[in-house]
């Protein structure tokens, strides 16, 4: 029997990387991922010598480029039959206001679109292997976002945390609609908040704030990997291990389809550029 298929995104740093050791350790098929080539090979080693598993991959792409997001989408259907596994974890704190070069907002590009666009295009291949999981690091800062259309990327003023906490509302709302659209076809997509978690991300964005070890967050996505009483939740937000009401907008059924939609035409996803 074939051992499953786990992606992990930003999986060279952090929660990540631990989670991607952790799994490794287990026997698993773990896809690494990360924006640079050395430091990719540097952790791909480093975990296979610490768990004993070659079963591993490495998959190369700056989430600020929609371009390299659909070209990992491409290797990895090209070189996986299967996929059992997507968590989508990369993510950043931009203390400035800087464009991508598809010229989106760096924060809303890589925490939300690349993981919306990313996602869509492995969904034949999640459904293809199905019972299959997309796992969403959302964040508990989503409760202090209003979502404001008209400076969702910091258009009219730009503050750095109300940036990250737009992102993860962003990442709930594509969460909550894409388990609807994902309704019995053997798909569950779940969402959590790992915790404040000591990583190069929190230091760089509040300072010596402390936070809990890496390994607190690893666990919190390994739970909803490998726990049965997570085998047929979907559509569901967890705070330690446990299920969560997250925000009323979040909840927001209209404004989950709007932000799809709105999602969908920034990434060109139904034009021949993103499908």
């Amino acid at each position: 029997m074939e051992t499953k298929i786990i992606l992990i995104t930003g999986s060279t740093d952090g929660i990540g990387r631990q989670a991607a050791l952790e799994l490794a350790k287990t026997g698993v098929t773990v896809l690494v991922h990360g924006r640079s080539a050395t430091r990719g090979k540097i952790v791909l080693e480093q975990i296979r010598r610490e768990s004993r598993n070659d079963n591993l991959g490495l998959f190369i792409a700056d989430f600020a480029s929609l371009k390299q997001v659909r070209q990992m989408a491409d290797e990895i259907v090209q070189k996986h039959a299967r996929l059992d596994v997507l968590v989508n974890n990369a993510g950043i704190y931009m203390k400035q206001r800087q464009l991508t070069e598809d010229g989106f907002e760096t924060t809303f590009a890589v925490n939300h679109l690349a993981p919306f666009l990313l996602t869509n295009l492995l969904l034949n291949l999640l459904k293809q292997s199905a019972p299959s999981k997309i796992i969403n690091v959302s964040s508990m800062a989503h409760q202090g976002s209003r979502l404001d259309f008209d400076n969702l990327q910091g258009e009219k003023h730009y503050a750095p945390y109300e940036a990250y906490s737009t992102s993860k509302l962003a990442n709930l709302l594509f969460n909550y609609e894409l388990a609807r659209r994902l309704d019995n076809t053997g798909v569950t997509v779940n969402a959590l908040h790992p915790g404040v978690i000591a990583t190069k991300m929190l230091k760089a964005s509040f300072g010596s704030f402390g936070g809990s070890p890496v390994e607190e967050g690893a666990t919190r996505i390994a739970y909803l990997i490998g726990n049965p009483a997570t085998e047929t939740v979907s559509g569901k937000y967890f705070l330690k291990d446990k299920e969560q009401t997250s925000s009323p907008l979040s909840r927001d059924k209209e404004l989950q389809q709007r932000f799809w939609q709105f999602s969908e035409r920034l990434v060109e996803l139904n034009s021949g550029k993103g499908d």
